[in-house]
């Protein structure tokens, strides 16, 4: 059976173009109905799935502080005021990790930009050197991991960039382009279709074994466990 329904889309599609708290007030059961609710089951029927792929990540259904982030943005630092998000994410982070900058799989809904990713994303300075180092010291392994045929076949790094190689890289490496990476993540599309269907947790699953070297490349570099 689907978790998810074209009615989280209409939702959210609703949402983008009332975005107030009036309208959310008045639309909060419907919120519940369509997206809440189903997202917190599909959290909790994944979670077996997950800990086949790796014991070490979370899939949590809690509504605040788990793997689904609150559909509340913090307008405190950002020009754009409208107090909600207009997507859906699920995060399945690392368990030493205590927000979304941690490695992990992480799945985006949103109406007509739905996707999976992969990786961690904006690592402080210490663990992106980190990633720099072990992608610098081990490139066949770095190359294995984010470029072997299976990963290309279905994802694509992603992600912004320094302007200029980081100090104490050497420019000429094979690699310097993902040296220069801010973001060490891969993201794959999805249709909506694919998300309403009823195997979505399967594909899911699919996926996430397909970028779990990756994932594991990035925990060794910052030394934890895959």
């Amino acid at each position: 059976m689907a978790t998810f329904s074209p009615a989280l889309f209409s939702f959210l599609k609703a949402l983008k173009t009332n975005n107030n708290r009036d309208w959310f007030k008045a639309n909060k059961a419907r919120y519940e109905k369509v997206l809440k609710d189903p997202a917190l089951a599909f959290i909790t029927a994944f979670g077996p799935r997950l800990q086949k792929i790796s014991p070490h990540f979370l899939a949590e259904a809690r509504a605040s502080g788990g793997s689904l982030f609150r559909i509340y943005r913090d307008t405190r630092f950002a020009k754009d005021k409208t107090p909600y998000k207009t997507n859906t994410g699920l995060h399945f982070r690392h368990e030493v990790g205590k927000d979304a900058h941690a490695p992990g799989f992480y799945v985006h809904l949103e109406p007509g930009n739905c996707f999976v990713g992969a990786g961690i994303w904006r690592p402080d300075t210490a663990s992106a050197r980190k990633i720099r180092e072990a992608i610098a010291a081990d490139p066949k392994r770095w190359k294995r991991a984010a470029y072997g045929k299976r990963m290309t076949d279905k994802f694509t790094l992603a992600g912004e960039s320094l302007k200029r190689p980081p100090a104490g890289f050497d420019k000429e490496h094979p690699f310097i382009e993902d040296l220069k990476r801010k973001d060490f993540i891969a993201s794959t599309k999805l249709s909506q279709k694919q998300v309403t269907a009823d195997d979505f947790g399967k594909e899911l699953a699919s996926l996430c074994k397909t970028s779990a070297p990756l994932v594991s490349f990035l925990c060794g570099a910052l030394d934890l466990p895959f």
